[in-house]
C-alpha cells in the first residue's frame, strides 16, 4: 500500500513566516527553509527579531489565521486522499496550522510544537522528534508502505531522500540545482500525473 507525504508550507499553503514579515514589514522574517538549510539557526534567527521587535505569538497566530490554501491545493489534496493514504509532514507547529488545516479538510499532520510564555512570547519551540521527516518515512516503511513524497524546500530533502518515489514542487532554483537528481513538477496536475507514475511503478 502506498501513502504520500507532502510538505505543508509552499506546497498546500503559504509560507506564514512570509505572511508575518507582510504583517509587520519586517523583511528579516522573509527568510525560509529555501534560504536557510540549518532549521535550528533558522528557527533561532526567528525568535531573536520576534524579540527584538515585540512581536507576540498572537500575532504569528493572526498571521497563519488570515492566509488561505494555495490556488488549486485543496481540490489536488481531496484528488490524492481518495487514491492515497496521506501524511503532511512540517516543520511547522500546530499552534499555528490549526486554521489552514481546517480549510484543508483536517488531513493528518505531523509537524512540532511552541512554548508560548505567560506575556504572549514565542519563548521556544520543541521537535517532534531531530530529523522528523526523514524518520517519518523510515516509520511508514517499517510498517510496510510504500512511501511517495514531495516538498519544495532544503528541509524537504531527507524526506525525499528517504521516500520510495520522490519529487520537487515548485522549489526555488537554487534546490534543483544542488538536487537535480529529483523531478520537479511545476503545477498540482503535474504533480498528480508524478503520484500516478509512481504509484504505476510499484
Amino acid at each position: 500500500m502506498n501513502i504520500a507525504c507532502l510538505d505543508f508550507e509552499g506546497v498546500l499553503v503559504p509560507e506564514i513566516w512570509i505572511g508575518l514579515a507582510e504583517r509587520t514589514g519586517i523583511e528579516q522574517l522573509r527568510v525560509t527553509t529555501r534560504e536557510m538549510p540549518d532549521y535550528h539557526q533558522l528557527m533561532r534567527r526567528r525568535l531573536g527579531i520576534l524579540a527584538q521587535h515585540g512581536i507576540k505569538f498572537r500575532d504569528l497566530q493572526a498571521a497563519a489565521e488570515g492566509l488561505e490554501p494555495l490556488p488549486g491545493a485543496r481540490e489536488f489534496l481531496d484528488w490524492l486522499r481518495a487514491r492515497f493514504q496521506v501524511a503532511i509532514v512540517s516543520d511547522t507547529y500546530y499552534e499555528l496550522a490549526g486554521p489552514l488545516i481546517a480549510k484543508l479538510g483536517h488531513p493528518m499532520l505531523l509537524c512540532h510544537r511552541l512554548r508560548v510564555d505567560g506575556a504572549g512570547n514565542i519563548a521556544d519551540y520543541v521537535l517532534r522528534q531531530e530529523d522528523p521527516k526523514r524518520h517519518t518515512v523510515r516509520a511508514f516503511k517499517s510498517l510496510r508502505y510504500r512511501v511517495l513524497a514531495t516538498g519544495d524546500s532544503y528541509n524537504d530533502i531527507p524526506m525525499l531522500e528517504e521516500a520510495d518515489s520522490a519529487c520537487l514542487f515548485r522549489p526555488p532554483e537554487k534546490v534543483v540545482q544542488d538536487y537535480p537528481a529529483f523531478p520537479v513538477a511545476r503545477s498540482y496536475e503535474e504533480l498528480k500525473a508524478a503520484f500516478l507514475a509512481a504509484n504505476e511503478a510499484a
